[in-house]
């Protein structure tokens, strides 16, 4: 990932001094393993656990000439060894090292999105409870709808990070995988019982059966996870860059002093972050698709899907975490103007209560079309003729034969719309109850 779009914890996860002794982590795990079963001498094991080494420098020349990462590696390792070396990498090949590895610095990088999510539920949860009442219009197809509650937008964000929670920590699952079972994962050359032992050394579950290779379709479904959460990330984001907008101006990114937003136009307080979060959310989508690319390969194994992995995993992981990061400050620091939402929702004349009204008049009696007949005649006069809705209802004997002026208050009345807002609330855990 380029270092514009970087997090230190995430990068430091995929860098080449991480994945090596992640690699040796794994190499280290089989000779124990091996020690266990009685192959290795107990002595062998502990001086390679105690002793082995990688120097990177001394890999990248290995690479050079040998143009295979694997035994580059190798050949570091033993450097670092004595005659003992000869038992490092012992019936392996070098998926198993690697595909091993890669599960490990999946892991890692899963935690830290997942704590990265949870402080991003965290503050849209702070703030949603904190706008629980603030009236605002809702709307359908982009036009004013009925009264919501900006508190109730925020809640359904936090109820679907949540749900990005689970799935990620199932797609962990999913990952955390080892595998030891040689070339063309037949166990010729290295026993399960070794592969069992190597992958409970790692903290990792067994990948049942294996080609050689973990399986792709492991690797598809976490880069789909990710884009998912990516896609509602830019869901939130569009939301607001729509509610910044100088017609609405309901809400708007935080603007820190001595920021600019344009270079030519001094005025310009732009939603430059929310558009960073949406365009970096397509490329997202577009590494899940190479994901799902490198499920179908030759045979027992090919190479087609290593040269993509080596982009795709590092910033996949990478754009999700810089994404959630600023975010999250976006939503910790999200200005809000409740007056300015409470102004838009009077500008359509009360026509946000037309469907109060609908239901009043079908209680008295009207049948629903004979109903919506009066209220869409109405309506449509108050929103040209810009002339408030209940004034046209007053003026109108067909109405106010079956509507007095109480029922007409209870009508048009905003607090109506808060009855059953807490219970969302409580639903999701954002009240007691």
């Amino acid at each position: 990932m380029i270092p514009r779009y970087s997090r230190p914890e995430m990068t430091a996860i995929w860098a080449d001094d991480y994945k090596f002794h992640r690699w040796l982590d794994v190499e280290i795990a089989v000779v124990q393993a091996w020690a266990d079963a009685g192959v290795v001498p107990a002595e062998d094991a502990r001086l390679i656990a105690s002793n082995a080494r990688i120097d990177i420098g001394n890999i990248d020349r290995y690479i050079a000439e040998t143009h295979h990462d694997v035994t580059a590696f190798l050949r570091s390792v033993a450097d670092s060894l004595g005659p003992e070396s000869r038992w490092v990498h012992l019936g392996l090949t070098s998926s198993d090292v690697w595909d091993t590895a890669t599960s490990l610095q999946l892991v890692a990088a899963t935690d830290v999105l997942l704590a990265q999510l949870a402080r991003l539920r965290e503050v849209v949860a702070r703030r949603a409870v904190e706008h629980k009442d603030t009236i605002c219009v809702g709307r359908t197809h982009g036009v004013h709808a009925e009264p919501t509650t900006f508190g109730l937008k925020l809640a359904v964000w936090v109820a679907e990070i949540a749900r990005h929670e689970e799935r990620l920590r199932a797609a962990r699952a999913t990952v955390a995988v080892g595998q030891m079972s040689g070339p063309v994962g037949t166990h010729a050359t290295v026993p399960p019982t070794v592969e069992e032992q190597a992958c409970a050394h790692l903290g990792l579950a067994v990948a049942e059966v294996t080609t050689q290779i973990i399986q792709r379709d492991r690797h598809a479904h976490f880069l789909a996870v990710l884009a998912g959460a990516g896609a509602s990330l830019e869901k939130f984001a569009t939301e607001i860059r729509g509610l910044q907008r100088t017609e609405i101006l309901e809400a708007e990114e935080p603007f820190e002093a001595g920021q600019t937003g344009s270079s030519s136009m001094p005025h310009k307080r732009n939603p430059e972050l929310c558009e960073r979060v949406c365009g970096l959310a397509r490329t997202l989508r577009g590494y899940a698709v190479t994901g799902l690319e490198n499920v179908a390969l030759w045979h027992e194994r090919d190479i087609s899907h290593s040269g993509a992995e080596r982009i795709i995993l590092p910033d996949a992981t990478g754009l999700l975490a810089y994404m959630l990061h600023i975010f999250t400050g976006v939503m910790d620091g999200l200005v809000v103007y409740p007056q300015r939402m409470r102004a838009n929702l009077e500008r359509t004349q009360g026509l946000v209560f037309s469907q109060k009204v609908l239901l009043a008049l079908i209680e008295t009696g009207l049948t629903r079309e004979a109903a919506y007949k009066i209220v869409q005649r109405h309506s449509m006069t108050a929103w040209e003729q810009q002339t408030p809705l209940r004034g046209l209802l007053e003026g109108d004997p067909e109405v106010t034969e079956r509507l007095d002026a109480a029922r007409l208050d209870a009508v048009f009345d905003y607090g109506a719309y808060l009855v059953h807002v807490d219970e969302s609330f409580r639903r999701i855990g954002l009240l007691p109850g």
